[in-house]
């Protein structure tokens, strides 16, 4: 039956009120240098350069492809959880990427070829294309829709509207055609009749818990044998529009009553009469209305206005309570800490992450040797690190850049500076940085390093087996692995030393 509450049975003020608590508590970006190279969406950062892809989906919310200024607490939390209960109840339909959740903000799924087409497939006329419909048109993705349909109005059965996929900018719709001209009709045709598959068991399902699956979204992958994947995510509040049956059942009669009078142009100009009409939607709708309500208009605004606590709780509500009732299951807050931090710990716990890391900087690959001994150096005590090359002289403003990356690490993080000559780059580097700086130049006991400018912090250490252990020392406290290696080697120095001695003192007793 369906679940009428949040938290199963809290009243809506009472989840609000907890919801307020985690205000300050949100996710934005989320770098990890030590995962490798990102691939930043609008609501994920993506990394590749494992065996699998490690998706981070943070709290940012996006309406008309702008990004909203403020984090909605938990959204991210709700968009892997909605998915990995999907992808449970569809597995029968098409095999998924995912392997596991390691945090309720952190999916690791399987590397996939991505088609680059957003199957799309809607029961009811709704959003944009209600819109475009009011305004006249009746080909949508090279298919005719009937004359006399209201917005929020149900399709006979449901439609294939599938888009390009953006990496930037707006989506644009695709015909049958061109996704077969794109794919191929073998792998188009496939993709089609799967989309509609998860529709329909996505819509089965929701209906039992008392929902309507307005429209929905899905992304494909193939395998390395070519086989297809649903990927991403399914069926989420940002993938799809959703609405209570009970909401729809009790208005959806009353716009259709009100049309017939024949006093109305379209749905939109009844709802400007009679707004007690609008369906409430469990999806990112409320988001748009609001910033439509608050005067931003997305074609000619360049950002997006900021929303009131309010808005912000409401939104973080509607994510909430929508999970409840996808899932049947209870939401469960997290623990009072910041959201970085606690995925940090949770890919420690999985082995995926030391939880430190070095980047090795040098003006230049010619002392490439005295890089990769710093690379070992810094192995043996489990600390990982990257060789990054970068010219203070030459490159400042892509020094400043690539610093400016690195201070946003959620993550402990610590460079060593390598140049030889003039060291601009250490004394750069510390002067930006948020992290500390050490000098290690190839050419040994090099002053400069010891002059630099005032606001250049950096630390000095000559021998590369000592940068080793100075950043053991410092990632120790946050990193169990780096703690152990730290300690094994003061005991190995210990017991090679007590080992000298008692020889000695074994070779004194024979004399």
């Amino acid at each position: 039956c369906p679940i009428n509450m949040a938290g199963n049975g809290a009243s809506e003020a009472a989840t609000k009120a907890v919801v307020r608590e985690y205000l300050d508590l949100t996710l934005p970006e989320c770098y990890i240098p030590e995962l490798g190279e990102s691939k930043s969406g609008k609501v994920r950062d993506i990394y590749f350069a494992g065996k699998n892809v490690v998706m981070v989906t943070n709290d940012r919310v996006s309406a008309f492809d702008y990004i909203l200024p403020n984090l909605i607490p938990f959204k991210g939390q709700v968009l892997c959880g909605i998915s990995e209960w999907a992808f449970g109840q569809t597995k029968d339909i098409v095999p998924n990427a995912l392997i596991e959740n390691v945090d309720s903000s952190v999916v690791v799924q399987k590397k996939m070829k991505n088609l680059n087409v957003e199957f799309i497939v809607r029961g009811y006329l709704w959003g944009s294309m209600a819109a475009a419909y009011e305004k006249g048109d009746r080909t949508f993705c090279g298919l005719p829709v009937a004359d006399g349909l209201n917005r929020f109005q149900k399709f006979p059965s449901p439609i294939f509207t599938p888009t390009t996929k953006a990496e930037v900018g707006h989506d644009e719709n695709m015909t049958m055609q061109e996704v077969e001209k794109l794919l191929g009709k073998k792998m188009a045709d496939q993709a089609k009749d799967i989309a509609m598959k998860l529709y329909a068991r996505g819509a089965e399902l929701m209906k039992k818990r008392g929902l309507i699956l307005i429209d929905t979204k899905y992304e494909f992958g193939t395998d390395e044998n070519g086989k297809l994947h649903v990927i991403d995510e399914v069926n989420t509040p940002d993938s799809s529009r959703m609405c209570t049956v009970e909401e729809w059942e009790t208005k959806y009669p009353k716009i259709e009553a009100e049309m017939k009078t024949g006093k109305y142009k379209d749905v939109s100009a009844l709802l400007k009469a009679k707004p007690e009409l609008k369906l409430k939607e469990f999806s990112k709708q409320y988001v748009r209305d609001a910033l439509l309500e608050m005067g931003f208009d997305p074609a000619k605004d360049k950002s997006a206005p900021k929303l009131s606590n309010e808005q912000v709780v409401e939104c973080a509500y509607r994510y909430i309570h929508i999970y409840e009732m996808i899932t049947g299951k209870k939401f469960e807050f997290p623990p009072k800490m910041a959201p970085s931090k606690r995925i940090i710990l949770n890919l420690q716990r999985a082995g995926m992450l030391v939880g430190g890391f070095a980047v090795i900087a040098a003006g230049s690959d010619s002392d490439m040797p005295h890089l990769e001994t710093l690379k070992k150096e810094l192995a043996k005590f489990n600390v990982p690190s990257q060789i990054r090359i970068c010219s203070a002289h030459k490159q400042p403003g892509r020094l400043e850049q690539i610093i400016g990356m690195y201070n946003k690490s959620v993550e402990p993080i610590m460079l060593v500076g390598c140049a030889g000559g003039t060291d601009a780059l250490s004394g750069t580097a510390s002067y930006l940085a948020k992290f500390p700086v050490v000098s290690c130049p190839p050419d040994g006991m090099n002053n400069t390093c010891l002059t630099n400018p005032p606001g250049s912090s950096n630390a000095f250490i000559v021998k590369p087996a000592n940068v080793g252990k100075f950043a053991a020392q410092f990632f120790a406290s946050h990193c169990p692995k780096v703690a152990a290696a730290l300690d094994a080697n003061i005991e190995e120095k210990i017991r090679k030393l007590e080992q000298a001695d008692e020889q000695l003192l074994k070779k004194a007793r024979t004399c």
